[in-house]
This record gives structure tokens, C-alpha cells and sequence, in this order.
């Protein structure tokens, strides 16, 4: 295909190239006229450079340029790229590195990719099994992959590679916190929680010798901020994202969700009945921070209607927590006798206060527990013997 033709395909899809630099005063320059060979819409992103990375960029008149000091890593550095081609009018950028070790010829296969995938990261999968390969680079390949697929679900062929597709316009209203490398393994695994879909292409791969290899990775602190992502990530998908999906999947809104789950499982009434009472329960039972995962464990155990004992529990929201404290409290009257504390609801309501009347609180709670769930689950089973809606 002409120059011309893949120019046009550029912007036809409005995709620029985006390469972020830092020292990189050998290859920068190379970097850039290859890809000048395919696209005319290139963001070049100086990340602070302290060599001559900044008078080579000179040459190149027609490129758009970011620069800024001092460095802050290529995380940072990709997120002022996206920033730039938003406002410049662009919905995909293309990363490419500026060290010399991915090949410009490779960029129309993610503008084909990108006719099948159009919401999607498209990850440029490298070949880890050729020669010359760095020990470090196979291993961290590996290391990420898996987490992102504990992550996520899904499992990606090459999770490290620099060379990707970014979909900017669907990306533009996350918040990332990360600023460094971490940034490649926050975007994906946050983007595909957001909805956005993950598609891949074979690339091929460059690794100079040792002595010439520039590589600003430090093994010890970036391998370091990796890992301390991925156990965060890891336990928002444990404990938020995938109850979330289990809960919500694909339905629109809480309702739509709630809707599907009494009224279009397989599931007998009695056992839909007793997943939100059990939930229920499991909401007010005094065992703040551990809900939520009992709930789960023991729903699996009991095997009940896991959404709806998730959506049930969920009765503990931050609202309802004053509401259940003072009815759990006042609950425990029924056991106290003469040794009964008695509190106004107009009256704060603290844990401070409930730990001094702890004995009262705790029994009171497991009670109005009870009493609650119990309550919720007749409730459920009348309601879907009323109202249950006739299958087509």
C-alpha cells in the first residue's frame, strides 16, 4: 500500500502516533523518520530529557511536540500524549517506544485490527522466544500476564509490550493515579473494567546488545511499583469489581439487575427467598469490614442466589448505617432488662457510643439480624408468588 493510502486510513480513523521519549538521543530521530513512512500524525512526548534527545526533536518541524521538566516517567508521559490528541481531535493514538526495538512497519496492522475492534486496546504481542531476549523481560512477561488475567478475567498474550493501540476518547474520563511504567498495567486492567475490550496483533520485536541497550527500567523500585499495583488492583477486583459484575453483569441500572435476578433465574422461589433474607442478615449482623466476604463465602456454601444474597447485604450501605445501629441497639432492650441503655435517634449516633454498650449492641444486632432477614425473605416470598411474571 502507497504512502498515501496509509496516511488517509490515518486519518480517516483520526489515529495519531504517539512516542514518548527520554534520552533516547541515538534512536529518536530513526524512530520518528520510520514512522513518517506511514503516518504524518505524530505526538512526540520529551519526558524531561537531559541529553540531546531535545535538539534532535528540533529537526522535525512537522511532528507535535510536547516537552516538559524535569522527568516524571512514561506513565505521565502517555497521559500528556492522550491529553494533547484529544484537544487535537484524535480517538486512537498508536505508542510506539523510542528506543529502536519496535518496527514502524507494524502500524498498519493495528489500523486494520482497528476496523474489527473499534473499542478496544490492541495490544502489539511480541515473540518472547527469540534470541535475545533479556531474562527480565520474559519473566516480567509472564508475572503480568498473570495477574492481569487474576485481575480481569481475560488472558492476553503479552500484557507488557509498549507497542498498543489506545482507544484515548473512551479512556478520557478515567482518573489513573500511576506515573511510571505501572501506568501500562493500570490502563488496560482499568480499561477493561470500564467496559473497554482487549484485541491483539503479532509485532515484531528489536533488542540491541547489552553494551548499546538504553533502559530506563530499575529492576528493584519498578518492579517494586508494579507489585504494589497489582496487590491493590488485585484486591478491588476481589472485593468491588467482580461482586459488582456478579451482581450487575451487563443489566442497565440497579433495577434492571435486581429485576433479572428474582425473576429470570432458574432458581426456586424458596431459594430466592431465603438469598435475600440470608442477605439481609448478613448486612446488619455485627461483623463490620467481613460482610461482605462471609456473605459470599458462605453463599457459595449454602449455595444460595450469590447477587442477591450481594444486593441484599447491601441493606449496610453508608445511609443506613445510623438507621441500623440505633434499631440494633434499641433491639437489645429485650435482653438487657434493667441494665438496658436507652438512646434518642435524634441524638448522634457513633461507634464510639456503641462500643460502650457493646454487650446490648451485639446481641441486639444478631437479633434485629434475624428479625430483619426474616422478614425480607417472607416478604420475597410472597412478593414473587404475587407478582411473579409469566416466562414467554
Amino acid at each position: 500500500m502507497a504512502l498515501e493510502e496509509f496516511v488517509s486510513l490515518f486519518k480517516k480513523y483520526k489515529v495519531a502516533v504517539l512516542i514518548p521519549t527520554f534520552n533516547n538521543e541515538r534512536t529518536v530521530g530513526n524512530v520518528i523518520r520510520s514512522v513518517q513512512q506511514y503516518s504524518q500524525d505524530i505526538i512526540v512526548v520529551n519526558d524531561g530529557s537531559t541529553d540531546s534527545t531535545a535538539e534532535r526533536l528540533q529537526q522535525f518541524q512537522q511532528i507535535n511536540l510536547v516537552s516538559y521538566t524535569p522527568n516524571k516517567g512514561k506513565g505521565y508521559a502517555l497521559r500528556m500524549g492522550f491529553q494533547r490528541a484529544i484537544a487535537m481531535g484524535y480517538d486512537y493514538v498508536i505508542s510506539i517506544d523510542s528506543d529502536g526495538q519496535h518496527f514502524a512497519e507494524d502500524l498498519p496492522k493495528f489500523l486494520y485490527a482497528l476496523q474489527d475492534h473499534p473499542a478496544a486496546i490492541i495490544m502489539g504481542v511480541r515473540n518472547m522466544e527469540q534470541a535475545g531476549i533479556p531474562g527480565k523481560s520474559s519473566f516480567g512477561h509472564k508475572f503480568s500476564n498473570f495477574w492481569f488475567w487474576v485481575e480481569t478475567g481475560i488472558k492476553m498474550n503479552d500484557t507488557q509490550s509498549g507497542y498498543r493501540l489506545y482507544p484515548i476518547k473512551l479512556l478520557s474520563g478515567t482518573n489513573f493515579i500511576t506515573r511510571k511504567f505501572e501506568f501500562e498495567i493500570e490502563v488496560m486492567v482499568r480499561s477493561v473494567w470500564k467496559g473497554v475490550d482487549m484485541a491483539e496483533v503479532p509485532v515484531k520485536v528489536f533488542y540491541a546488545p547489552t553494551e548499546d541497550r538504553v533502559s530506563h527500567f530499575r529492576p528493584f523500585q519498578d518492579f517494586m511499583r508494579i507489585t504494589l499495583l497489582n496487590t491493590f488492583l488485585v484486591f478491588a477486583a476481589l472485593l468491588y469489581i467482580k461482586p459488582r459484575k456478579l451482581i450487575f453483569g451487563k443489566e442497565k441500572g440497579r433495577w434492571g439487575s435486581i429485576k433479572k435476578q428474582l425473576f429470570n433465574t432458574d432458581d426456586s422461589d424458596l431459594k430466592k427467598a431465603l438469598s435475600v433474607g440470608f442477605g439481609v442478615f448478613m448486612g446488619i449482623v455485627p461483623i463490620w469490614g467481613f460482610q461482605l466476604i462471609v456473605a459470599i463465602g458462605l453463599a457459595f456454601a449454602f449455595r444460595l442466589n450469590k447477587a442477591l444474597v450481594i444486593i441484599a447485604s447491601n441493606v449496610s450501605i453508608p445511609p443506613m448505617i445510623p438507621v441500623i445501629l440505633f434499631l440494633s441497639h434499641l433491639t437489645g432492650v429485650l435482653w438487657m432488662g434493667d441494665r438496658a441503655q436507652f438512646i434518642s435517634f435524634h441524638d448522634p449516633i457513633t461507634l464510639d457510643m456503641v462500643s460502650h454498650n457493646s454487650v446490648q449492641y451485639i446481641l441486639g444486632a444478631v437479633t434485629f439480624a434475624i428479625m430483619a432477614g426474616t422478614t425480607f425473605g417472607v416478604l420475597t416470598y410472597l412478593g414473587l408468588k404475587i407478582f411473579r411474571q409469566p416466562k414467554i
